[in-house]
């Protein structure tokens, strides 16, 4: 298994039915930052350093177009673009400038069960803004259903460098650098889009940003509370177009001493689905909706 040649999940590209209305919520109610407007696509940042964490493009329907992620050098480029049909994946287009905001040189794959995921080098950055309260930072973790789990962690681990932090009955998650997890693959019966954590300054801000979801009239589909793998804070909500969206605060911190659990450390007590015990457990939509949203390939 190599080292990781992916230093973060940067972003995440989706197609949304109405532009106007996705921007109008992730800029005023989500509370992120309307960098650049095209026409048929939005780019919006966190208070962190990215270009953007966030593209939304104009679709006849809601889906997952890629996902971006960062790396250190553009060595890892090539090492990606030479690694990826080794383990099942494909090659979409070679190592090359990138022509969307933010520019930089990526790499564009698609893995063994047809996400499309993007890697990035000398992409633009910001100065990293004062943190302020209830405004997500940047996107900490991303979860893709999977038909098989196995095929896609080999992928993961073998062609990108990826390590397994924890296996529960459900989920294997999969970490790049020292957040708990950056990619967790969910069983399920179709490769579809789960959901997309978005991490917030600290645990105050994440309690008020899912305050202010309410106020606004988004329901909390599943939380306040804490998870067990990762020990983070969440609250879970449905945004437009149906994609499920996670306000998340103090991600676990690993390293190479991290010792990977399996399900039988992931139990919960009869009644209880987070540590807290306070979460009742994830809405019959939530459920629904995690199961919706397919990936398409977005011409790049």
């Amino acid at each position: 298994m190599p080292s990781s040649l992916v230093s973060a999940v940067r972003g995440i590209s989706m197609g949304v039915l109405d532009l106007d209305a996705a921007v109008d919520f992730y800029t005023k109610t989500w509370h992120l930052t309307l960098v650049e407007h095209t026409g048929d696509a939005a780019y919006l940042r966190g208070t962190g350093t990215a270009h953007h964490i966030l593209s939304l493009h104009r679709s006849d329907a809601a889906c997952v177009r890629s996902v971006t992620f960062q790396v250190a050098s553009e060595a890892s480029l090539d090492e990606i673009q030479a690694r990826v049909p080794q383990y099942g994946g494909c090659v979409l287009k070679e190592k090359s400038p990138i022509e969307e905001p933010g520019r930089g040189i990526g790499v564009v794959v698609s893995d063994p069960q047809k996400r499309v995921l993007q890697f990035v080098y000398g992409d633009e950055k910001h100065q990293e803004s004062a943190e302020r309260p209830d405004y997500p930072v940047r996107i900490t973790h991303i979860v893709f259903n999977s038909v098989d789990v196995a095929t896609a962690q080999h992928f993961y681990e073998n062609a990108l460098g990826f390590k397994l932090s924890d296996r529960t009955r459900i989920m294997a998650f999969m970490r790049c650098a020292s957040d708990h997890h950056s990619v967790a693959l969910a069983d399920a019966e179709d490769n579809t889009f789960n959901h997309v954590a978005f991490l917030m300054p600290d645990l105050e801000s994440a309690l008020r940003g899912a305050g202010r979801m309410r106020d606004a009239g988004y329901a909390i589909e599943w939380g306040v509370g804490r998870h067990g793998p990762g020990n983070n804070a969440f609250a879970y909500f449905i945004g437009p177009a149906g994609f499920v969206i996670e306000y998340t605060a103090e991600v676990q911190q690993v390293d190479d001493t991290y010792v990977a659990g399996g399900p039988d450390d992931w139990k919960w007590p009869a009644g209880r689905v987070d540590q807290w015990g306070v979460s009742p457990p994830p809405s019959d939509r939530i459920k629904h909706a995690q199961k919706q949203i397919r990936f398409v390939p977005s011409g790049m």
